[in-house]
């Protein structure tokens, strides 16, 4: 487990927040408008990396003009905040170049998750920090996500439980807002994962979490359970959830199940690598490429309440 953990300093009206955008590239214009007034609307005040307009080919500039504006986001003392504007692909080619040494001389959340998942969880381990599993600055902003966004950020009180979307009442109905329990229990440990396709990749690396005694949470989107289940197989085969007290599943969006050989379910998947683990496991979380999502600070310790479905943090994720 992380031995020493550092919270930032929290979020404050006027606060400078740093937009970048280290991995794929801004496929509009409006994306940079619609980052820069997400700020304001929630009364920060945006500071745009000087690339982060650029293309080159399926990236946010070259690798060498995405890390100056990383880079140059945490070795500066007046930004309060680095908030990036999109995932996609890039993190992991810059990331044994990112000046995580600078975050420990300017303390400052670290927010974004997909592909951004890579510079987090790096971030944590290099240096303890809490860093921030959230939405994107360009993103759609409802207030399910502003509330756990403000909640977690801006505050210096344990956020405690977190909100849970409306639950289906018919099974019939739609399930996209339906936690499940795979298998039940409690957990503490401390807050640690994000995209499972940035973890595996992680695997091996000086980067990837400490996860022993953590509450794992996953996401991801676009991959074909097949996929999904390699990536499993690959952390089992690793000894990466050899470890954990507890294991919250988030949303897997535009999951195809079937392949020409035949198909499986997502939950026999999961129970397939997590059953045998006999510790606390929930899926179906707001957690993931959805616009309505929690902020999960990573290193913060949590409690997890499978047999309700219930995540709790128990301590605060910044400081004053």
């Amino acid at each position: 487990m992380i031995k020493r953990v550092i919270r930032p300093p929290r979020l404050t009206q006027g606060s400078r927040i740093a937009l970048v955008a280290p991995a794929g590239p801004l496929l509009e214009r409006d994306d940079l408008i619609r980052a820069e007034a997400l700020c304001r609307a929630l009364g920060y005040e945006p500071v745009l990396g000087s690339h982060a307009g650029e293309r080159h080919g399926y990236f946010a500039g070259t690798d060498d003009q995405r890390l100056a504006d990383l880079n140059g986001a945490l070795r500066e003392p007046e930004i309060a905040a680095i908030w990036c504007i999109r995932g996609g692909y890039g993190t992991t080619r810059i990331l044994d170049r990112v000046d995580f040494d600078a975050l420990t001389r300017h303390p400052k959340p670290l927010i974004g998750y997909s592909d951004i998942t890579a510079i987090l969880n790096a971030a944590t381990r290099h240096t303890g920090m809490v860093t921030f599993h959230a939405p994107m600055a360009r993103a759609a902003m409802p207030a399910f996500s502003r509330g756990h966004f403000e909640r977690v950020l801006a505050s210096v009180e344990p956020a405690g439980r977190l909100e849970r979307l409306p639950q289906p009442a018919d099974v019939l109905l739609p399930r996209e807002n339906r936690i499940a329990t795979l298998r039940g229990g409690v957990a503490e440990g401390p807050l640690m994962g994000g995209n499972l396709t940035l973890l595996q990749c992680l695997v091996g690396t000086a980067h990837f979490p400490d996860l022993e005694g953590a509450i794992l949470f996953l996401e991801d989107v676009g991959e074909d359970l097949y996929r999904v289940d390699r990536m499993l197989a690959h952390l089992r085969m690793c000894g990466a959830l050899a470890g954990l007290a507890g294991i919250a599943v988030g949303r897997f969006t535009e999951l195809n199940r079937a392949m020409v050989d035949g198909a499986l379910g997502f939950d026999e998947v999961l129970a397939t690598y997590f059953l045998p683990l006999d510790i606390p496991v929930v899926y179906g979380f707001p957690i993931g490429h959805i616009d309505d999502q929690w902020t999960l600070p990573l290193g913060v310790r949590a409690r997890l309440d499978a047999d309700a479905g219930e995540l709790e943090l128990l301590e605060p994720a910044v400081s004053t």
